[in-house]
């Protein structure tokens, strides 16, 4: 009979489950959940908010614009907060907090839509933005802490499973079903987002009570560090550690061509090639359920075959590949077939896929930073938020310098995409900085395919190396005379 364990089990333990098996941590497979219902009743908006604001404000979209702005502005300092107070508090209290966050003001931001004030929900969809990236990103940490180094990019992988397969996907398919069900029109819509409210409740209980790990409460900091030095902790790594300033300008890379995409495309693919709207907006849906999909695959390979490689090679090399396909493909085809349409849709999809290449990048920032995981993390969230504004900054930078010389759109929006090509490029020479003790075993005897190398006889491991480095930087050598 094997001995019970208290706590994550380790790596290979007669316990595992098949969930431990799998990448995900058994002890947190209520927490993935809770963050599946959590990100599909804030996904349920996603659609429908911008038109509906405008119908019950009774306000130009530059306004609700300027509103959904400062939300943004709220959710990117929140993506910093999320891990910084979990290694001040715990994770476990920052979900709650996340939670409670978004519910209230949730629910007083319907109650300012249904009262036609402005100012009234503009602060509180503001405040609410502080929610879900604490609640997400804290449990982002939590799994951080807890998943077996083996397996960390993996479980990694799972976490983006859930938190993109709520946010849009299933969010959007909740509100399809609702809208029509609580009466259609406005009135539909204003049930479907009360009906998010109560899935994000509903997610923050099944996590809540649903993991029982006592560690989650517990400070993840060092003991002797202020609160003010916790909390800044994750900038002054930035400004002080090369390596992970380096990690949070990958992050920042990594989707900005996927925002900025989404600015250049629509246009692109409805109007200049005669695929109609529809049709983009559905390429857009296979695009993000292809990395959805295979969100947890990358993850699996990276712990395979070596974290920052599979981050070089699929991750960076093959977006840049995926990008410049998935921009030249539709141009190679005719415009308004349907045979060029679903060929585009597949080159956008292989974009789609390789993007999630960059799913190791989750378990490199924290390694980067041991003593600080919570902080690593927060720049790393921090700069998933920030793509966001690169993306868009790098399409308005190239659309007027374009304007300026008077160049055509083809070449103008070519230019945008060489200009991500060249953040690539950029990555591509970072990456090979960022080699970490708990990757090196993997990077050495990882194989893609076929069974892993194992140490020849009389090999030693890289962690044999590191324990013997260490004994004799902690032995003092002996003089000649001893």
């Amino acid at each position: 009979m094997s001995a019970t364990v208290s706590g994550p089990l380790p790596y290979g333990h007669a316990s595992e489950s098949r969930i431990d098996k799998l990448g995900m941590p058994g002890m947190l497979k209520f927490g993935f959940l809770g963050l599946l219902l959590v990100m599909t009743g804030v996904g349920v908006e996603s659609n429908i908010l911008t038109p509906h604001m405008v119908d019950v404000l009774g306000s130009p979209e530059a306004t609700v614009s300027a509103i959904i702005t400062g939300h943004s502005i709220a959710v990117l300092v929140a993506s910093y907060l999320g891990g910084s107070l979990s290694d001040l508090f715990g994770p476990r209290r920052i979900m709650a907090a996340g939670a409670v966050v978004f519910v209230v003001f949730h629910a007083l931001f319907l109650v300012a839509l249904s009262a036609g004030s402005v100012e009234m929900a503009a602060a509180t969809y503001f405040l609410r933005g502080f929610g879900f990236p604490m609640f997400a990103f804290a449990f982002l940490v939590w799994v951080n802490v807890t998943a077996p180094i083996q397996r960390n990019s993996t479980a990694i992988g799972w976490f983006y499973v859930m938190y993109t397969g709520g946010l849009p996907t299933l969010g959007s398919l909740v509100a399809i079903g609702a809208i029509p069900a609580f009466g259609g029109g406005t009135v539909g819509e204003t049930g479907a987002m009360w009906l998010a409210g109560a899935l994000v409740v509903v997610g923050f209980l099944v996590a809540h009570f649903g993991i029982r790990d006592p560690r989650g409460s517990r400070r993840l900091a060092p003991e002797g560090e202020t609160a003010s030095q916790v909390l800044t902790a994750g900038l002054r790594l930035t400004f002080t550690n090369r390596r992970v300033a380096m990690g949070f300008l990958i992050r920042l890379i990594n989707t900005a061509p996927q925002f900025g995409m989404f600015i250049v495309l629509p246009a692109v693919i409805s109007t200049t090639l005669e695929w109609g709207q529809s049709r983009w907006l559905a390429m857009t849906v296979a695009v993000y359920a292809t990395n959805i999909l295979v969100n947890a695959v990358f993850g699996a390979v990276g712990d395979r075959w070596g974290w920052r490689r599979t981050v070089k090679w699929f991750g960076i090399t093959g977006s840049a590949i995926g990008l410049l396909l998935w921009w030249y493909v539709p141009h190679m085809v005719p415009a308004g077939s349907t045979w060029g349409y679903i060929v585009s849709v597949i080159a956008g999809c292989i974009f789609g896929c390789l993007l999630a290449g960059f799913v190791p990048m989750g378990a490199i920032m924290p390694a980067l930073a041991p003593d600080h995981r919570g902080a690593a993390m927060a720049m790393y969230t921090t700069a998933a938020g920030g793509a966001t504004f690169l993306g868009s900054a790098v399409v308005a930078v190239v659309f007027n310098i374009s304007a300026a010389i008077g160049v055509d759109d083809f070449t103008r929006n070519s230019a945008v995409v060489w200009t991500f090509v060249a953040l690539y490029a950029c990555a591509f020479l970072m990456i090979r900085h960022l080699e970490v003790p708990e990757d090196a075993e993997k990077e050495k005897y990882g194989r893609l395919f076929g069974r892993t190398r194992l140490p020849a006889a009389g090999e030693e491991t890289v962690e044999e190396a590191d324990l013997a480095a260490q004994h004799t930087q902690k032995t003092p050598a002996r003089s000649a005379d001893q």
